[in-house]
């Protein structure tokens, strides 16, 4: 039977939870790992632990599940884990905490995201006097997820030094790709660094990829990826955008003699494995679509850019759909702030959509985060139809003047306030994993 028009929020709220069940952390962890005695299963090979120790680290969005899954598997062979998790208000407290301290003895750190304070820091050396204990035939489980680079951290300069350094980057209009560069340099868990202080054990990551194309060196600044970058190659970047004018002396000082100490060995090449991203979502997004009557497509899973650009995008695509189709777009785009409105960028990508598809009729378009944190807003995204635009001005809401000063959440809240259900705004509460952002694109027959 074709999909009807008039069913759209219960298939919009079937294809989300399809996207976050296919993400759940601890369903990738478990699908993973595997325990036979003191023999591992990690990712399709054999690990043998022999007489060995094994240490767990998990770090990111989706700490918590990711290491509950990994400690219900592993049970008594952990011999000791530390997580570090985002401080959401309202989700963590003491429950949370016991339960991860119970199968494993995880402490559970709460680090600062998305800047570094001195809660990651804190947290960072909990676990660099964690793995200072390991010997050789230990092996280290690294579970990294996004929010990693934010929550694990451990500048080579003071605390005061690195933040006026990052400040100065951020003014000067440096790449984010030569920023990484000199992030990696200057950060000792950072390019490897996590893997050089776990030796002489070896390491293996399970990681929930946030980044559009997986490049390893870029999920989490990369703490188990040994990278080939020097700091003759970070000096560089920060000579070209005129760092040195740009912070105290005293911080350059810091800086350049960072620069010049070497790092540490590790053990063995670290293994990295991905063991989701955002095309996992997507495929179990578009098998949700297909069981509810829809032809479907992922157009691509490699989508960046300006987040407006990429509603008007996605909504023109609509113009050339048949009936009962479904085009699945994932990636992460970005907001350029022009205004002084609240909003996230898929709550952006929904209300440029809404524009271009005003009076077009039985089409749906929706936008999701999943980690279910667009912006400063506590919404995961928005979901609008042909006839979103039409609506707001019967209501005296101007879509455009809203996208102008990026009030996105604003225009979505009032909407649904003044219209009732079904509601624009998509809100699931923290979700646990990140692997980016979702488009969907519905038509319909009748």
């Amino acid at each position: 039977m074709s999909p009807k028009f008039s069913d759209y929020p219960n298939h919009v709220k079937a294809l989300v939870k399809a996207a976050l069940d296919a993400a759940d952390p601890a369903r990738a962890a478990t699908n993973h790992l595997q325990r036979h005695g003191r023999s591992l299963t990690i990712g399709g090979a054999e690990v043998e632990l022999a007489d060995g120790r094994l240490f767990i680290v998990s770090v990111g969005k989706a700490s918590v599940p990711m290491a509950l899954a990994a400690a219900s598997i592993l049970g008594d062979l952990v011999y000791q884990g530390i997580c570090i998790g985002k401080a959401y208000a309202g989700n963590w407290d003491e429950e949370i905490a016991t339960r991860i301290a119970q199968p494993a003895a995880f402490p559970l750190y709460l680090g600062n995201h998305p800047v570094s304070g001195s809660e990651s820091v804190q947290a960072t050396t909990a676990v660099t006097d964690m793995l200072a204990e390991t010997r050789e035939n230990d092996l280290v489980i690294c579970l990294i997820s996004g929010g990693t680079s934010a929550l694990l951290t451990q500048p080579r300069i003071s605390l005061a030094a690195w933040q006026a350094l990052n400040q100065a980057l951020l003014a000067s209009g440096c790449p984010i790709d030569e920023f990484n560069t000199v992030r990696r340099q200057l950060d000792a868990v950072k390019g490897g660094g996590l893997a050089r202080l776990a030796a002489p054990a070896s390491v293996i990551s399970l990681i929930l990829s946030d980044v559009v194309g997986n490049p390893l060196p870029a999920i989490g600044s990369g703490p188990t990826v040994l990278t080939e970058e020097s700091p003759a190659e970070a000096l560089a970047v920060l000579q070209r955008y005129g760092i040195e004018e740009r912070v105290a002396a005293a911080v350059w000082q810091e800086i350049v003699g960072a620069l010049a100490k070497e790092q540490g060995e590790t053990a063995g090449p670290p293994r990295n494995l991905i063991i989701g991203d955002v095309r996992t979502a997507a495929i179990a997004t578009a098998e949700e679509a297909r069981l509810l009557g829809f032809t479907t497509q992922i157009l691509t899973t490699h989508l960046e850019g300006e987040a407006r650009e990429a509603g008007r995008f996605a909504a023109a695509i609509a113009q050339d759909m048949r009936p009962n189709q479904c085009v699945i777009l994932g990636g992460e785009t970005t907001v350029t702030l022009r205004g002084s409105g609240i909003g996230g960028r898929n709550l952006e990508t929904a209300l440029s959509a809404a524009i271009v598809l005003d009076g077009r009729p039985r089409t749906v378009l929706f936008s999701l985060a999943t980690d279910g944190d667009d912006g400063p807003t506590g919404a995961a995204g928005a979901v609008v139809t042909g006839e979103t635009a039409g609506y707001a001005r019967t209501h005296h809401l101007n879509p455009r003047a809203y996208l102008d000063n990026n009030d996105s959440y604003t225009f979505f809240r009032e909407l649904d306030t003044a219209v009732g259900p079904p509601t624009h705004l998509i809100i699931t509460g923290p979700t646990g994993t990140n692997v980016n952002d979702l488009i969907c694109v519905l038509t319909y027959g009748r």
